[in-house]
C-alpha cells in the first residue's frame, strides 16, 4: 500500500479539524480559529488554538501540535494506518489497497464487522427484553447504573442453540461461524456459542465490536467464555476497553490493567476511565508494547489472591525483555482476597486511587516475590536467591537496564544480609600503606545524565532531526558512520538518512513529510520519540516553530552528535579499567581507572552543559 504525500494532502484538506477534535473535546469559536482546553494536559484556561485553514492544531500549555491524522494517533491512540482509514472513511475516500488479495482481505473484513453489529444490536435488545430479566438483576446486584450499562453496550445471549442464528441467518451459517458467533462440529448443525450469559462487546481501537465476552448466568462452566480467534480479533493482541481508556490515559498520564472486563466496567463507573483488562490469558509482550505506547509506566492492578499475584508476577517476567529506557511497570496491590470492584464497592474511589499512588516499581516487585519464595536462612538458600535474581537480569536485552537491575539486586542483597566490605590491598612505601582516596563527587546535572546513559543522547538527536529533517543532511557524515545500541532507533536512524537522500535536490523535507514516508512500525516510534522526547536538552526547546533555529541551536546539535558519538568508546573504556581494578586493585590500576572516570565527569558536564533553561531562537 502506498500513500502519497499527495492523496495524504488531500485527505487533510477534506477533514473539517474543528469538527474532528468537537467530537472530542468542548471547542469554541474565537475569530477565524477555535479554542479549547487542552486535552493533552490538565489546565483551566484554554490554550489549545485550532486553525481550520492551515489544518493544525497548537497549544502554547504544552506544545502538543499536529493534523487531523497525527490528532488520531496522539488523542485517540490509533495507529498511522487506523488512523487514515477512520479519516478516509469520513471523508468518502478510498484507501489505496496494496494488491487484490489485500483488497479482497478487507471487504471480508468489513462484512464481519457488519455481522458483529448486527449480534451487538440483537444482544442488547434480549437484555432489554423479557428474556433479560435475570442479567438486568445479576447488573443490578453488580451495582452498575442503566448509563454504564448503556456505555459499554451490555447485552444478554438467552439459553438457546439457535435464536441468534435464526435472527441473523442473512447473513449465512458460514459467516457466523468465521465470526465465532456459531459452533461448527463436523455432522451436526452450527449452533450458538453464547447462551444463558451477559455479553460484554469488545472492541478494537476505533470502537469497532470484534468479539464478545460472555459471563455465566446462573450454574455453568466457564464462569467466563470470550470469543475464538477470528479474522477480526486476536486475544493476545487485544486489551479491553482500549477504544474509550486511550483517550482517558493522555488526559490522567496513566493505565490502569486489570484482570477482567468486569473489574475496567466498574472502575470506569468510578470514575478510572483508563482502565483495561486482558482477555483470559496473561498479559502477553504485545500486550505490554500497546501499553507503553499509551503511557511509560502502565499500573498493573491485579487481584489481591494467590492467582492474581501469579498473574502480575508473569507480566512483570515478560516485561524484561522489553524495557527501555524511561519504560517499565509497576505494581498496585489489592488487599488479600479483594479484586478493584470489589475494593471501589467498599471503601470507594479515594480508597482506590490512594493505592494507585502507592505503587511498587518493578524492580521491587521481583525482588519481594523472589525473596519470599524460598528461605533464606543458609548460604546454600541465599546462593539459591541470588542466582534466581540474576536469571531475571540476564533476561533484560538492553544493557544499559541490565546493568542498573545487577546493581540495584546487589545493594539490596548487601544490605539484607549485611555484606561487609572486603578489607582493601595495601601497599608499602616510604609513606606508608597506600589506600584509594574516595572519588570526587559528581555533580547533580552529571549524575542525572549519567544515569540514563547514552540512550537519551540518542533518543533527543533523533527527536531534533525528526522536527527538523533538513539537518539530517547537514550532519549525513556523522551520522552514517554510527549505529545507536537500540536496534528500532538504528533502523529508524537508517530510513531518516535514506529519506534525506531521496528528498535531496527536491523540495524541502519538512517533519510531517518525513513521517509520511515512514512505515508503520517506525512511523509509531517517531511519534513517540515526538511525544516523549525532544524536551531535555536546549537545541529541543522551541516556542512556536517546529524547525531548529538560530546559530546558537545549530552548534548545540553538533556538539550532542559529538558526545554521542565519542560516549560509548569512554563507557567502554571506563568499564575495562574498572573490571581491572576490581581483580588487581594495584595503584597503576586503581589511577587509570580514577583518570577515565574524572574523563566521564567532565564528559556528563559537557553533556549537562546541553540542560541550560533559556530560548535558542
Amino acid at each position: 500500500m502506498t500513500l502519497t504525500p499527495q492523496w495524504l494532502d488531500e485527505l487533510r484538506a477534506r477533514t473539517t479539524l474543528s469538527a474532528l477534535i468537537g467530537r472530542s473535546i468542548k471547542v469554541t469559536k474565537a475569530g477565524r480559529e477555535f479554542k479549547a482546553c487542552c486535552p493533552f494536559h490538565n489546565e483551566k484556561t484554554p490554550s489549545f488554538t485550532i486553525n481550520d485553514e492551515k489544518g493544525f492544531y497548537h497549544c502554547f500549555g504544552c506544545s502538543a501540535h499536529g493534523d487531523a491524522i497525527r490528532w488520531m494517533t496522539d488523542q485517540r491512540g490509533l495507529s498511522f494506518m487506523d488512523a487514515v482509514k477512520e479519516l478516509a472513511d469520513a471523508a468518502g475516500m478510498q484507501v489505496p489497497a496494496a494488491d487484490p488479495k489485500a483488497a479482497a482481505k478487507a471487504e471480508r473484513a468489513n462484512t464481519l464487522y457488519d455481522v458483529m453489529a448486527a449480534a451487538q444490536d440483537w444482544f442488547v435488545a434480549q437484555f432489554q427484553g423479557l428474556e433479560g430479566a435475570e442479567a438486568r438483576a445479576y447488573c443490578e446486584r453488580r451495582g452498575l447504573k442503566p448509563e454504564t450499562i448503556k456505555t459499554f453496550g451490555i447485552g444478554f445471549a438467552p439459553d438457546s442453540r439457535g435464536k441468534l442464528k435464526e435472527a441473523l441467518k442473512h447473513f449465512g451459517d458460514d459467516k457466523l461461524v468465521e465470526a465465532g458467533l456459531l459452533i461448527s462440529v463436523e455432522g451436526k448443525e452450527p449452533y450458538d456459542r453464547f447462551r444463558g450469559r451477559l455479553m460484554i462487546p469488545i472492541r478494537d481501537p476505533r470502537g469497532r465490536v470484534i468479539a464478545f465476552g460472555g459471563r455465566i448466568l446462573g450454574a455453568g462452566e466457564p464462569k467466563y467464555l470470550n470469543s475464538p480467534d477470528t479474522p477480526l480479533f486476536d486475544k493476545g493482541r487485544t486489551l479491553y476497553n482500549l477504544d474509550k481508556a486511550s483517550a482517558a490515559s493522555r488526559a490522567s498520564g496513566r493505565v490502569i490493567v486489570v484482570e477482567g472486563y468486569m473489574d475496567a466496567i466498574a472502575l470506569a463507573q468510578a470514575g478510572f476511565d483508563e482502565a483495561v483488562a486482558p482477555l483470559g490469558t496473561a498479559l502477553t509482550e504485545q500486550q505490554i508494547t500497546m501499553l507503553w505506547r499509551m503511557v511509560p509506566k502502565p499500573l498493573l492492578c491485579f487481584d489481591g489472591d494467590a492467582a492474581g499475584q501469579k498473574a502480575a508476577f508473569r507480566a512483570a517476567q515478560r516485561a524484561l525483555g522489553g524495557l527501555k529506557p524511561g519504560h517499565s511497570l509497576e505494581f498496585v496491590t489489592l488487599p488479600e482476597g479483594q479484586d478493584p470492584d470489589d475494593l471501589v464497592r467498599s471503601a470507594g474511589p479515594r480508597a482506590f486511587a490512594e493505592l494507585l499512588d502507592k505503587s511498587e516499581p518493578l524492580v521491587e516487585r521481583i525482588w519481594k516475590i523472589e525473596l519470599a519464595a524460598e528461605p533464606v536462612a543458609t548460604p546454600e538458600d541465599r546462593a539459591g536467591f541470588k542466582q534466581r535474581l540474576g536469571l531475571h537480569v540476564a533476561n533484560i536485552a538492553d544493557a544499559e537496564i541490565r546493568h542498573h537491575y545487577a546493581d540495584a539486586f546487589r545493594e539490596r542483597f548487601d544490605a539484607l544480609f549485611a555484606r561487609s566490605s572486603p578489607p582493601q590491598r595495601q601497599f608499602s612505601g616510604k609513606r606508608g600503606p597506600w589506600r584509594p582516596n574516595a572519588p570526587p563527587p559528581l555533580t547533580a546535572d552529571a549524575r542525572a545524565i549519567g544515569n540514563q546513559g547514552s540512550d537519551i543522547l540518542v533518543r533527543e538527536i533523533l527527536a531534533a532531526l525528526l522536527r527538523d529533517p533538513s539537518q539530517i543532511l547537514r550532519h549525513q557524515e556523522a551520522l552514517t558512520d554510527f549505529t545507536p545500541r537500540d536496534p528500532g532507533y538504528a533502523r529508524l536512524l537508517s530510513a531518516m538518512l535514506d529519506s534525506a537522500m531521496i528528498g535531496s535536490g527536491k523540495e524541502t523535507l519538512d517533519s510531517t513529510a518525513l513521517l509520511t514516508i515512514l512505515g508503520d512500525d517506525l512511523y509509531n516510534m517517531a511519534q513517540a520519540l515526538l511525544q516523549s522526547g525532544g524536551t531535555a536538552f536546549a537545541f529541543n526547546r522551541q516556542s512556536g516553530s517546529e524547525e531548529l533555529a538560530g546559530a546558537k541551536a545549530f552548534r548545540q546539535l553538533d556538539e550532542a552528535i559529538r558526545l554521542m558519538k565519542q560516549r560509548p568508546e569512554l563507557e567502554a573504556a571506563l568499564q575495562r579499567a574498572t573490571e581491572l581494578a576490581s581483580t588487581d586493585l594495584t595503584e597503576a590500576n586503581y589511577a587509570e581507572q580514577q583518570r577515565l572516570r574524572q574523563e566521564k565527569q567532565e564528559f556528563d558536564t559537557r553533556l549537562a552543559a546541553l540542560l541550560q533553561r533559556e530560548d535558542v531562537l
